[in-house]
């Protein structure tokens, strides 16, 4: 209602209003007592307790509105659908509702736009509470080199168009929204069309279907249609609403034919006494003429010719211009057709058919006078918007920094190096920040942020900013609701390849396991749920997908490891702390955890970019609990375990200081060694810093090489 970019209302000096022909039929034959009167607020004047309302305009111009305890909020629709209905319930009361939708398909919204699917409006029209979503119309054009741009041009029912342009500005603001490069309104005196430019490669429709699901580009329209029947407030179906139309309008109809009928046997009554006194001329002009006044002139007429007060008025009250032959023709003319009117209104009243048809006929001439076309298009529906059906899957490196900077990059950004290389700079972070979580996944999965405190949230990867290398990233306190001291530790991706898994096995710093099923984390509130109670001293480190038959190999700092069975850890609720898993010496933590199949090799990195890769037969398993066993040869060049992981050869490795420089190389060009070993240099790093996370790519080609196949293809 109102202006569409919500402009205030002029000053009442600057307002008129006036009726539009059509909203004279609302009032049309109100003067004939058709509809009754009921004192108005201080009972002062009369006002009509309903109009005539000679269209259903309920129906037509929707209704809205709030009460203690109740709402009302009825779409409005197509003039002509609506009257065709009316027509078709009169012509058969016991249609159906599919019947009553070959006529009304739906609401008709005087902004346009697009109704999706008819679900929401059969069930509108079948209970009398429904839910329509309503879409703008907007077209997609392709312009230059790859380059598009989004078009709106209509927009759902009641839709602010400036407040819709300002939250896509928000989101992309925010960054949020990527791939767009400018936004503009070019709505003017010929219609609406608000420009949405993408950037260069940019998938428009990812676009479009991001916008209808985080903005008003797509709405719910929440029909709940309550009306008083008899002054009492009942929700009603299409075919109750259109029958108490039909029975309104049966009404209206009697009350206006048995008001004619009376203003019609009143005149005939009249024009019957005109004729007595016209066929007996000379006699009345006689006897008033002889009358000493007019009373009595009025009593002789009505003793001599039988008639009635009112017609012996008449005819003193009758001008002697209406004694020429002419004037006498006229009288008995009105008089015959005055007797024809009645008889047609007395059988109207006589018969229900009669009057069904005469509602009929003045609907269908005010569809005829008035209807258009329909505005809003009604379209298949298209279920649940699901962007991630419209995003590419690809291989994305989501990195986390101590202060709790969050991004999502192309791995490939990054080039392959040979072992020992310095590495590209990998993200710009303030002087003391630095990254502390790198992983690679896919842009479908579901990311589960495990915090230091225990409570784990849920994000989409695709969800996350998309940043450039340099780019610092957006903050998580931004994206979930983390409280005061609470910082995100862990990440779980859950992507296909791990879908399968049953378990979740969870590591904390002070030593302890926990194994959680996967379905124990469904549901997620937007405030977390708890997923390990942890002691004040303790905090949650690493997460893995097992299937619950997994082989374990935990980490600490100062090189000892402990190779345990997954089964000698029972699944626990998500408030359980856990149970021990190494046994820690003084001054020792846990820095990481791995899931060991047979075969492959345990690679294990330090802080000062030494590694190794060691066959995982040199770690015999144990029982949970133990002191474990040494994982590599501890020495101050080497410094501290930062990671441990298991490799078969084929992956590649990302490694990550603490001022930001990153390195890739494969994981065949570390040598393989013994477990008692300093291992290799694979990343050299200065005296102020040194490597605090690794990464593993799985099954991932050289980058270049990748890049030069896409490129062939």
């Amino acid at each position: 209602f109102g202006s569409v970019d919500g402009d205030s209302a002029a000053a009442m000096r600057y307002t008129e209003a006036k009726f539009a022909p059509i909203a004279m039929e609302l009032l049309r034959d109100i003067e004939k007592e058709t509809v009754d009167f009921v004192p108005n607020f201080d009972e002062t004047l009369k006002q009509p307790a309903v109009l005539p309302s000679r269209f259903p305009n309920l129906l037509v111009n929707g209704s809205g509105g709030i009460a203690v305890g109740m709402a009302t909020n009825i779409p409005p629709h197509n003039l002509g659908e609506v009257i065709d209905a009316v027509v078709a319930q009169i012509d058969d009361p016991d249609i159906t509702l599919d019947g009553l939708m070959r006529h009304v398909p739906g609401p008709d919204f005087p902004t346009h736009g697009l109704i999706m699917g008819q679900s929401g409006i059969r069930e509108a029209y079948r209970t009398g509470r429904g839910k329509i979503i309503t879409r703008a119309r907007a077209e997609i054009e392709t312009y230059g080199a790859n380059r598009s741009r989004i078009v709106v041009t209509e927009l759902p029912y009641q839709v602010n168009k400036a407040r819709l342009v300002e939250k896509i500005a928000e989101l992309v603001s925010a960054k949020k929204l990527e791939g767009i490069s400018d936004l503009r309104d070019e709505s003017d005196r010929n219609g609406m069309r608000v420009v949405i430019e993408l950037k260069k490669d940019v998938n428009a429709n990812v676009t479009l279907n991001y916008l209808y699901k985080h903005t008003q580009m797509q709405e719910t329209f929440g029909a709940i249609m309550i009306a008083l029947v008899d002054g009492e407030p009942k929700v009603l179906t299409l075919k109750e609403l259109i029958g108490h139309y039909i029975s309104h309008q049966f009404d209206v109809i009697i009350r206006r034919t048995t008001f004619d009928l009376e203003r019609a046997r009143a005149r005939a009554h009249i024009l019957e006494g005109l004729v007595i006194a016209l066929n007996n001329i000379d006699e009345v002009i006689a006897l008033i003429k002889r009358s000493p006044s007019a009373p009595e002139a009025r009593t002789g007429l009505m003793e001599r010719f039988g008639l009635s007060e009112k017609q012996a008025q008449a005819i003193l009250e009758m001008r002697l211009q209406r004694l020429t032959g002419l004037e006498r023709e006229k009288i008995n003319e009105e008089y015959t057709r005055l007797k024809e009117t009645i008889a047609y209104l007395c059988s109207v009243l006589e018969n229900e058919d009669v009057v069904r048809s005469i509602i009929k006929d003045e609907l269908l001439e005010i569809k005829k006078k008035y209807a258009d076309k329909r505005r809003t298009a009604i379209e298949p529906a298209a279920g649940d918007i699901d962007i991630e059906d419209m995003i590419t899957p690809e291989d994305m490196v989501v990195t986390l920094t101590h202060l709790g900077y969050i991004k999502r990059l192309g791995v490939d950004t990054y080039r392959s190096q040979r072992r020992g290389g310095r590495g590209v700079a990998a993200l710009q972070t303030r002087e003391e920040d630095f990254v502390e979580t790198l992983f690679v996944t896919s842009t479908h999965s579901q990311l589960l942020f495990f915090t230091n405190r225990g409570r784990v949230h849920q994000l989409r990867c695709f969800e996350l900013p998309l940043a450039g290398r340099h780019a610092r990233g957006t903050a998580i306190v931004n994206m979930l609701q983390l409280a005061g001291g609470e910082k995100v530790t862990a990440v779980f991706p859950v992507s296909p390849e791990n879908n399968g898994s049953r378990f979740i096995v969870m590591a904390t710093r002070r030593g302890l396991v926990k194994k959680t099923r996967v379905s124990e984390l469904s549901n997620i509130r937007k405030t977390g749920l708890i997923a390990i109670s942890l002691r004040e001293d303790d905090e949650l480190i690493r997460v893995l997908a097992t299937g619950g038959n997994d082989e374990l190999l935990l980490g600490t700092r100062r090189g000892k490891s402990l190779r345990m069975h997954e089964g000698d850890i029972r699944p626990m609720g998500r408030n359980a702390q856990g149970v021990r898993g190494i046994r820690l010496a003084k001054g020792d933590e846990l820095v990481d955890m791995a899931r060991v199949v047979p075969g492959s090799q345990i690679l294990a990195i330090t802080r000062k970019g030494m590694g190794k890769r060691t066959g995982e037969e040199e770690y015999r398993l144990q029982n949970r609990g133990g002191m474990g066993i040494k994982i590599m040869h501890m020495t101050e060049r080497t410094g501290d375990l930062v990671g441990v992981m298991a490799v078969d050869g084929t992956e590649e490795l990302m490694l990550i200081s603490m001022d930001g420089t990153l390195i890739r190389m494969k994981v065949d060009d570390i040598s393989r060694i013994s477990r008692d070993t300093q291992g290799v240099r694979l990343m050299r790093v200065g005296e102020d810093t040194e490597v605090v996370s690794v990464a593993v790519l799985q099954g991932e080609e050289d980058v270049e090489e990748a890049g030069e196949e896409n490129a062939e293809e």
